[in-house]
């Protein structure tokens, strides 16, 4: 039982996933923020080339 617990207690694998998971929260939280503060203005870049070609 005692090796079962130490062994628990030295893996670092829950550890490690926890972080790759806050890493892709973050990265995901700023390419929301990013794509809120830009997509009117690239929506309006779109608009302004469809409007202006023949």
């Amino acid at each position: 039982m005692t090796k079962l617990l130490k062994k628990f207690v030295a893996d670092e694998s829950g550890a490690t996933a926890i972080e790759y998971g806050l890493i892709a929260a973050l990265i995901a939280l700023a390419l929301v923020s990013a794509l809120s503060l830009l997509g009117p203005k690239i929506g309006n870049t779109f608009n302004s080339v469809g409007n202006n070609m023949p």
